[in-house]
């Protein structure tokens, strides 16, 4: 996932009991693989490590971001 400061991510639904989740990337860190700080719309910041698949990067009108 090739991700910088700003973008806005989505995670999907673990099952069907979570919802997706949505935040916005305050920093791309270092190392391998990729790891990002998030600070999600809920308001929590946590290092986020995205599986393959399991997460979008979208712009600010809910449009995919051509990478």
């Amino acid at each position: 996932m090739d991700a910088k400061a700003g973008d806005r991510i989505v995670v999907e639904a673990e099952s069907v009991d979570r919802m997706e989740r949505r935040g916005t990337i305050e920093e791309v860190l270092a190392g391998d693989p990729k790891r990002f700080r998030v600070r999600w719309d809920e308001g929590r910041t946590t290092i986020f490590i995205p599986a393959a698949g399991a997460a979008r990067l979208e712009g600010a009108e809910g449009a995919p971001l051509p990478r």
